[in-house]
């Protein structure tokens, strides 16, 4: 049987302690749980704050998942300002929540939810939605008519490029030439209950992306130098974007972009005003793996070491909590204490159970502390985030799905 490292390189000594403090903290609560270690929170606070070159960051919702913590972000200080949500749906139950300045990254045209969207506006809410189409323009039209209010909106910018073969970005928005965004800015002008107020032009392949993968050396090699070569194209061409709306007369109150991966170049960006990021706060595995910057983890899972099978393995129960996106090993979640476990490379991460491998194993009935792969994603799986600080538990709050919501 093939099994499949799970360990990254060695944590410090500290590191260390501190998973094991973490791990005593949840020691009788029910498993699996779910915890934040605010230690490791507040100083991603503090790390992403400095990297942001003096730009505010909105805060990516979807990333968190977590309101409590959403509102512990924003309280920080004037380096976090804003939420940048991933649903009209979701912004409007955050707003009743009493959270404020919303930015909603991806654009709809279901009915139901704009005349949510357009009755919370017209109750005082602070909810900008997003459009990259005539369609949406037309939707977002006849909402904010029926509830007699003016949305707010923002533009979506395609930040991809292509080359040869390749298409280096993630397929969102047309809006990739200064033509095609003056274009539905003039299709704007015959919508009255609308007003442009901000610009968003997202460079996922820089911000999501990392090139100090373990075992990829090639793959990293060409990771690195397509985003060498592409950060300086993307950034003009969101400038060349603003500035033709610019001229048009368009008055924009604000051009969002980048993502925890990105924070120093978009921030060099003049026509960049505000960051979006969430991911580092939490720190999954896949942020691991970024040459720039390195965060401290802070979200983690505890299953139950539930039986063993012999033979130097132990079976948790549950786990699979698999990140989304392309399938591939390093979407799964990491074991990190008790230390040197290894998963099953034919088995990985199971909805039922994970069997590890390991020369100390814990003990039938205890708890193994885990690291999930992407942020905010496994949180769907919990009630209740267990919030610790110097190695105890000091909170219980809900997450979205402890709320009753379902946006995702």
């Amino acid at each position: 049987m093939k099994r499949a490292a799970a360990m990254p390189p060695q944590a410090s000594q500290p590191q260390h302690q501190r998973y094991a403090s973490l791990l005593d903290a949840v020691r009788g609560e029910p498993l699996p749980c779910a915890l934040i270690d605010l230690d490791a929170f507040d100083r991603n606070l503090a790390a992403m704050a400095a990297r942001a070159g003096g730009k505010p960051i909105r805060v990516a919702s979807k990333s968190l998942r977590v309101p409590a913590l959403l509102k512990r972000a924003l309280a920080f200080g004037p380096a976090y300002g804003g939420l940048l949500c991933y649903s009209v749906a979701e912004a409007v139950a955050l707003a009743e929540q009493g959270l404020d300045d919303l930015l909603v990254a991806y654009p709809t045209c279901q009915p139901q939810a704009l005349t949510r969207l357009a009755q919370a506006v017209a109750a005082g809410r602070s909810i900008v939605a997003m459009a990259d189409s005539e369609a949406h323009l037309a939707a977002l039209q006849a909402a904010a008519q029926q509830a007699g209010t003016t949305l707010e909106i923002a533009f979506d910018l395609d930040m991809s490029l292509d080359l040869p073969g390749l298409h280096f970005g993630v397929y969102r928005s047309p809006l990739n030439t200064p033509a095609k965004l003056l274009a539905l800015h003039t299709h704007l002008a015959r919508h009255d209950r609308l007003q442009l107020v901000g610009l968003m032009g997202y460079e996922a392949q820089i911000a999501g992306l990392g090139e100090a993968v373990p075992g990829k050396a090639l793959e990293n090699w060409v990771v690195a130098r397509l985003k060498a070569w592409a950060i300086p194209r993307i950034a003009a061409r969101r400038q060349a974007m603003v500035a033709a709306l610019q001229l048009e007369g368009a008055q924009l109150r604000f051009v969002n972009g980048g993502g925890t991966g990105s924070l120093e170049s978009t921030a060099q960006d003049l026509s960049v005003t505000e960051l979006g990021a969430g991911s580092g706060l939490y720190t999954p595995v896949l942020f691991d793996h970024f040459r720039g910057f390195q965060h401290e983890p802070a979200a983690f899972f505890a299953l139950e070491a539930c039986r063993s099978a012999g033979a130097g393995s132990i079976t948790c129960q549950g786990g699979g909590y698999i990140a989304s996106g392309a399938i591939e090993a390093r979407k799964q979640p990491l074991p990190v204490w008790p230390p040197g476990l290894r998963l099953l490379g034919q088995e990985g991460l199971g909805e039922v159970q994970t069997p590890l491998f390991g020369e100390r194993l814990p003990e039938v009935g205890s708890p193994v502390l885990f690291r999930p792969a992407k942020a905010g994603e496994y949180l769907d799986r919990f009630d209740e985030v267990l919030l610790v600080r110097g190695g105890s538990i000091v909170d219980r709050v809900p997450t979205y799905r402890g709320l009753g919501w379902r946006f995702f």
